[in-house]
């Protein structure tokens, strides 16, 4: 006999999944930034801060003219690291001080707007968090467009702005990267803190990861090397200062030799000795969660090691975003 109560209950379950999921045209994106709102605001209107992070890490921006009021343009140009130019004039529709921005993006002189973007900017104890909303034409404009910004890392703007804001409150050099994944909160936590999952994911790319000690809680520490297929062996440890489950986790990192004896990078010598890494879980849906990693050199210093670290941010994307990738694939693969 069917159980129609469990038929009708699953039913209700795929169709709320269903509509959950539904497509949209809108591309919307959060961010919380360790700063006031006034100075994220600052960064986001006067030409001089607003370069030193818009676009795409590897980008540099050139602002030719800027009419910061309702009705007023933005007329500047991106360069890209290949020697590519994207002039672009930003219209601005609505600008409420502190609090929100309308305007259209991506037009110039031989193109039409791509989209409209409307801002929201809310402070809460010191912190500025900002909601952003991108309007296009279409549902299949905002599929490509997601696509578009995923190659590009296009997101990583935001990412930049929050290294600025750092550097500017606090003096500090900090790499900071943010991703979304459509899997819950607690199994996201699982995958940060679970050796079996870690290592599917974490290692770069073309290397695989084995646990050697694994004691993932506050004041432990995991010892591990990763090998690739053309015989190269890395050693490496954790020491795990914080896990406040299922939102946070924090621990540093150093490379070791085979008897965990702390050593130095083994393709970057002047590359700062202790990591310090900051995970950051944040539910953006019963089935979405957004992973903010930042990561600074620990301890004392020397100017060049710290060079070394801000020279690489582009790298470091690179290395995170081809885990991140693979922890897509993983949790995909679990879910399927």
């Amino acid at each position: 006999m069917v159980n129609f109560n469990n038929f009708n209950s699953f039913f209700y379950t795929i169709l709320i999944k269903k509509v959950m999921q539904k497509k949209t045209n809108e591309i919307k994106l959060t961010r919380v930034y360790n700063a006031p709102v006034k100075l994220v605001w600052e960064a986001w209107t006067d030409p001089e801060q607003t370069a030193e992070f818009w676009g795409p890490r590897g980008f540099t921006l050139t602002t030719h003219s800027k009419d910061f009021r309702t009705g007023g343009n933005w007329n500047y140009t991106m360069h890209g690291p290949d020697g590519v130019d994207y002039p672009n004039i930003t219209q601005y529709l609505e600008i409420e001080k502190y609090t929100r921005l309308v305007y259209d993006h991506g037009g110039n002189e031989h193109q039409p707007p791509m989209f409209r973007v409307t801002v929201l900017f809310t402070e809460s104890n010191g912190q500025t968090k900002m909601d952003m909303t991108m309007a296009l034409p279409s549902v299949e404009a905002a599929e490509e467009t997601r696509k578009f910004i995923k190659k590009a890392s296009g997101d990583a703007t935001w990412d930049r702005l929050a290294e600025y804001l750092e550097k500017r409150i606090s003096g500090k050099e900090k790499f900071v990267i943010n991703r979304s994944f459509n899997t819950p909160l607690k199994l996201m936590f699982q995958m940060w803190t679970d050796p079996k999952h870690f290592s599917e994911w974490l290692p770069p790319t073309g290397f695989k990861m084995n646990f050697i000690r694994s004691d993932i809680k506050p004041g432990g520490s995991s010892f591990y090397y990763m090998t690739n297929d053309g015989g190269a062996k890395m050693y490496g440890r954790a020491n795990y200062l914080e896990i406040t489950p299922p939102l946070r986790i924090v621990y540093t990192q150093q490379f070791c030799d085979e008897s965990e004896k702390v050593t130095r990078h083994p393709m970057a010598a002047t590359w700062p000795e202790t990591m310090l890494t900051t995970v950051i879980l944040t539910e953006e849906g019963s089935e979405q969660t957004r992973v903010t990693v930042t990561w600074e050199p620990s301890g004392k210093i020397t100017p060049e090691e710290l060079n070394t670290f801000i020279q690489a941010r582009g790298g470091m994307t690179q290395g995170w975003t081809g885990s991140f990738d693979k922890l897509e694939a993983y949790l995909a693969k679990l879910n399927s």
